[in-house]
């Protein structure tokens, strides 16, 4: 049994969004009930890294940037955290491929309904709906301004 089987991992994509922050805090209510740990996971991409759309950017500066904002962000959202291990991961590619991957042996994996991009009016965002078909591990979708009891599961 390798150690990823032994642990008791949840796995939480942050983008920033406030569903993000409410599935933040979640995971980490869930986690401490379990006695696991928090794996907070951000996505980001490169502008114009595929395709024509825009000028090259520098790599590292962004995934610098990306990961000093996942850091202030559990900061302001977790100061109550104390004793729940926490793990930060910030990982280039497509958040949906990239939370999906990162399901694989999680005990679950919560995501914010909707995320900063896209179509506000519609209910289920584009990487909440991926993560829910295609994850590893049974997936808690929040929505911002929910309890706990109205979380749904997928």
């Amino acid at each position: 049994m390798n150690t990823h089987e032994q642990e008791r991992r949840v796995v939480v994509g942050v983008d920033g969004s406030p569903a993000s922050h409410e599935a933040l805090r979640w995971a980490v209510r869930h986690a401490r009930l379990i006695g696991g740990t928090v794996e907070a996971v951000a996505a980001y991409d490169l502008p114009g890294a595929v395709g024509w759309s825009a000028p090259a950017v520098d790599a590292a500066f962004d995934a610098e940037a990306a990961g000093r904002a996942l850091t202030d962000e559990l900061r302001d959202e977790l100061s109550q955290t104390s004793g729940i291990p926490l793990n930060e991961h910030v990982v280039r590619g497509n958040p949906a491929q990239v939370l999906i991957e990162a399901s694989k042996g999680a005990e679950l994996l919560v995501v914010g309904s909707r995320g900063r991009g896209g179509f506000s009016s519609l209910l289920l965002g584009s990487v909440s709906q991926q993560c829910a078909v295609h994850a590893s591990c049974p997936v808690v979708i929040v929505r911002t301004g929910t309890t706990d009891l109205e979380a749904g599961a997928a």
